[in-house]
């Protein structure tokens, strides 16, 4: 039996504070769980910090700057191909205004809302969390 592979990723839970809304994003139709839902983020690269690697991702697929603040969940999820360590951070857009670049699809949410879409299995305590908790 072959050994999964470990992959280091960053999410982030981009809050806007005006609307109390959460970005979530819809993964392209072409990748591997396609469609579902999730957080903005991606792999950690060689030589990056967990933030560096979630500032570049935001940067990359959304064209915004963001500012990851504290960690919000850490977890790790066995998938059938990989295995991941999801970081997930708060964060908060800096600059610009998010665009479609990667993800088949971008909403902003109420937090208790965002179990309702169909998202990556990794993320799933997190939505249950995100329903109980205020994230302010």
């Amino acid at each position: 039996m072959t050994e999964r592979k470990t992959i280091q990723v960053v999410a982030a839970l981009i809050y806007d504070p005006s609307t109390e809304k959460i970005m979530i994003c819809q993964r392209p139709e072409n990748k591997d769980r396609g469609l579902l839902w999730e957080f903005p983020g991606g792999k950690v690269e060689k030589g990056e910090s967990k933030e560096q690697a979630l500032i570049r991702e935001c940067l990359e697929e959304l064209s915004v700057e963001i500012l990851p603040k504290e960690i919000y969940a850490s977890l790790v999820h066995d998938y059938p191909d990989i295995k991941i360590e999801l970081t997930l951070f708060k964060a908060v857009i800096v600059s610009g205004e998010p665009k479609k670049l990667e993800h088949n699809d971008i909403k902003w949410v109420y937090p208790w809302e965002a179990s309702k879409y169909d998202f990556c299995p990794a993320d799933k305590e997190i939505l249950e969390r995100l329903k109980r908790e205020n994230i302010k």
